[in-house]
């Protein structure tokens, strides 16, 4: 299956440092994760990577049993650092 590259922030309840520990737990175990960043202040969970974002959400909350939101989804550059649509440059050819 052809997933595209994402860049996905979710809203979790990361209570304790054990809380904090389970959902870490969580996301290493996820091979479709490039990398992540947990917010504990905030309680806000950000994930990059080439997935599908309604299963990565599912097996969060299936792992932590923990409600999950997902509150904001983008459409990320891919691993290259290119993105489908920059990949022309931008510049004009010359006549």
């Amino acid at each position: 299956m052809d997933y595209r590259f994402y860049c996905m922030t979710l809203r979790m309840s990361i209570d304790c440092n054990g809380c904090y520990q389970k959902i870490r737990r969580a996301l290493l175990q996820m091979q479709e994760l490039e990398s992540h960043l947990i917010d504990r202040k905030h309680g806000r969970v950000s994930v990059w990577g080439a997935f599908s974002p309604q299963d990565v959400a599912i097996k969060i909350r299936k792992r932590t049993n923990r409600r999950v939101e997902i509150l904001e989804l983008r459409e990320a550059a891919g691993p290259g650092g290119a993105d489908e649509q920059g990949a022309g440059g931008g510049q004009m050819p010359s006549n």
